[in-house]
């Protein structure tokens, strides 16, 4: 569906008395060497897509891939316009998941269409935050796709400070004197960050041809805010690469106490069978009823029996408590 559609001239929201869908009317109106369009769709159906792309005469495999979704980031161009495909992310901190959507962009000259899937990274109000910056708005559609990748690139540093919550949690449960289970929570945040880095790794490249210039379309004038945008970035990259490192070192050393952990629990269960072998012994030894057997007939010999077998259990526990094994 339509979220909202809206025709821009020198930096301001022009006002139209038209419905939203009335698609054909606002480009009729954008006569101006600077005006615009913008289009914002919300999980659209194949009907509505092929509505809007005959209006913008919008490129057949790029509005494939829109309607499929689930594309890898990417910067196409298709003659005269561009499409630009956005990953947007979103923490489930209950869960330890990150969530994905996407964002799919047609720019062109006088025209940006964008196209949402998913409920991530909603884009009505970057649209307010731009109509209230008139300078930057008076850039065109290059000032759209500026808001919007923006936009994208605070959530995944939003995630990415959730994630380091999370890697933070792990490592003190991982060095703490309490036994805990971490290695799934360790797995499953590992996979969280492939997650990450399948969708912000891809977008490095276009956001350094947006911020040296290099890309038709975009004006030169918007290059110093897409270079912060790619600045933010690639920060966000090299935090998912500190991450992953973070928990492959808390998963060694997860291994480590476990190792510990159970060399510890060997060497209780030796002194232990130690202890008890002692009685054992001494009752097998008292208990063979040989005829020429010391003590055998002696009048206090069984409590000689317990006395010994309670001396030497005793003795061997104080020693191996002693040397640390208790």
């Amino acid at each position: 569906m339509i979220v909202d559609s809206a025709l821009y001239r020198d930096g301001t929201r022009v006002p139209m008395d038209t419905h939203k869908d009335d698609l054909g009317t606002l480009l009729e109106q954008a006569r101006g060497a600077e005006d615009f369009v913008w289009v914002g769709m919300h999980h659209p159906s194949a009907a509505e897509l092929g509505e809007v792309a005959e209006v913008f005469g919008l490129h057949p495999l790029a509005v494939e891939d829109a309607l499929k979704a689930h594309q890898r980031p990417k910067l196409e161009r298709y003659e005269d316009a561009l499409f630009l495909v956005l990953k947007t992310l979103w923490y489930v901190d209950a869960e330890d998941a990150v969530e994905t959507g996407e964002v799919n962009l047609f720019i062109g000259h006088n025209y940006v269409v964008s196209v949402r899937h998913g409920e991530g990274t909603e884009l009505h109000t970057a649209r307010l935050d731009l109509e209230g910056r008139s300078a930057v708005l008076g850039h065109g559609a290059s000032a759209v796709v500026y808001a919007i990748c923006d936009r994208v690139v605070d959530g995944y540093e939003a995630v990415a400070l959730a994630l380091e919550e999370d890697v933070d949690e792990v490592e003190q449960s991982v060095f703490s004197p309490v036994r805990s289970q971490d290695s799934k929570r360790i797995y499953v945040l590992k996979r969280e960050l492939a997650e990450m880095r399948r969708a912000v790794n891809p977008l490095r490249e276009p956001m350094k041809r947006f911020a040296t210039g290099s890309v038709p379309l975009v004006r030169q004038e918007s290059a110093p805010f897409f270079r912060d945008v790619a600045d933010h970035l690639v920060r966000v990259s090299e935090g998912i690469e500190t991450l992953d490192a973070l928990l492959s070192t808390a998963f060694d050393a997860h291994l480590a106490q476990l190792s510990l952990q159970q060399n510890e629990d060997m060497r209780k269960i030796s002194a232990w069978v130690a202890i008890a072998a002692v009685g054992t012994l001494v009752a097998g030894v008292y208990g063979m009823n040989f005829t020429h057997m010391p003590e055998l007939h002696w009048r206090y010999g069984y409590y000689y029996a317990l006395g010994l077998m309670l001396v030497a259990s005793i003795a061997l526990y104080r020693a191996f408590k002693k040397s640390g094994w208790l």
